[in-house]
């Protein structure tokens, strides 16, 4: 089998191949991009994985007039550079020891051993710079079937990163077949080390779970987590039941991670997951506004089209009720609406906390009104 793929074919990508293997060394395309290749799902990193050292690969890159970036060089990753395109080379690893969060790894010389220190399958394919495929761990079978499947034992695996459960749930979300269900050796390995989840960094847990959440429909991943005790240990408090009633009414709507992890809920969700400041600031926004009464054009004013769609397609959910057949036009009436009254209008008669206390009740006739209300016809039934 050959993969016939731009990205493989680009002569900045070619360059790099050929640089790397100009002493002999293996060069080989592996992980997301063969995967997704396979799959006929859009690539975004290139992957490639070298019997060369790192201290090598910089020295190859000079010689080849290509950028070559220490990124990650003590575990073996080099990043070239070349036409704006980077190139993420690594050289082929062993694990020597691991604690469930970090490996400590060895380099090697045999693609299998690369391979079978890989989490999944799926990604344990390989590609040569001509489009050959390397198969060392019969993982083809898997994308061919859109099996998520664990090299070697599960137990195993997860126990040399347990951050690999919540891996396992986010990659039977993009690339598992729903129908076929969860492998049964995969959730028993899960469920047995459940503790070891509380290992792992905040940082790592939230982005991993805003990775599933952004899938098409991560509603049976999400259940399955549930079922299997991890949803609980990673998120207190969450419940799903709204999870995939959002997922319907979000049809021919850009999915978003933040607004289905305000579905799940949880205790104390920005700490817990330790998200970005501009994460949490959204998730409060939308849950807040979702658990209150304004329609859509006074959050369109308020919070702007975004989140105020987040919070109405959230709302829906969790008391299961039809979208307005207006949604978008309502929001997008209080979006482009401009309350007419300023604070000097209303000077100097009005001045501290009255002034305030004024401009609000104004606003809440501006909008009660459908934004229709003029300057003069506010001002006058203020007075």
């Amino acid at each position: 089998m050959r993969l016939d793929q731009p990205w493989l074919e680009d002569p900045a990508t070619q360059a790099v191949c050929e640089a790397v293997s100009a002493d002999g060394a293996q060069v080989l395309f592996v992980g997301g991009c063969v995967r997704n290749a396979l799959l006929g799902e859009p690539v975004s990193d290139l992957d490639i994985a070298t019997d060369s050292q790192p201290e090598q690969v910089m020295e190859l890159a000079a010689r080849a007039g290509i950028k070559a970036v220490p990124t990650g060089i003590d575990h073996g990753t080099v990043t070239l550079v070349k036409n704006g395109i980077p190139h993420e080379i690594t050289t082929f690893r062993k694990d020597v020891a691991t604690d469930g969060r970090r490996a400590v790894v060895a380099f090697s010389t045999d693609i299998a051993e690369d391979a079978r220190r890989r989490d999944f399958t799926m990604n344990a394919i390989y590609a040569r710079p001509d489009g050959e495929v390397v198969d060392p761990l019969g993982g083809l079978t898997d994308i061919a079937g859109r099996r998520v499947r664990f090299i070697g034992t599960a137990e195993n695996r997860i126990r040399e990163d347990y951050l690999r459960s919540l891996r396992y749930f986010r990659f039977h979300a993009w690339y598992g077949d729903h129908a076929l269900g969860f492998d049964p050796d995969a959730l028993a390995a899960i469920a047995a080390n459940l503790d070891g989840l509380a290992s792992l960094s905040k940082e790592r847990v939230g982005a991993e779970l805003l990775k599933l959440l952004a899938a098409p429909d991560p509603a049976p991943s999400v259940a399955a987590m549930r079922q299997a005790g991890v949803l609980a240990q990673v998120l207190p408090g969450a419940d799903d039941r709204a999870l995939a009633p959002l997922i319907h009414l979000e049809a021919g709507r850009a999915a978003s991670g933040i607004r289905r992890l305000a579905a799940l809920g949880g205790d104390g969700l920005q700490e817990t997951l330790r998200l970005s400041k501009a994460q949490a600031s959204h998730l409060v926004a939308i849950r807040a506004a979702a658990a209150g009464t304004a329609g859509a054009g006074e959050l369109g004013f308020r919070l702007g089209a975004e989140m105020a769609l987040d919070a109405l397609l959230l709302r829906a959910a969790l008391l299961e009720q039809p979208l307005s057949s207006n949604l978008e036009t309502d929001i997008a009436q209080g979006v482009d609406a401009e309350f007419p009254v300023k604070a000097r209008d209303l000077l100097p008669e009005l001045k501290g906390p009255a002034l305030g206390k004024a401009l609000k009740k104004l606003q809440a006739d501006w909008i009660a009104s459908g934004f229709s209300l003029s300057r003069e016809e506010l001002l006058n039934s203020f007075r």
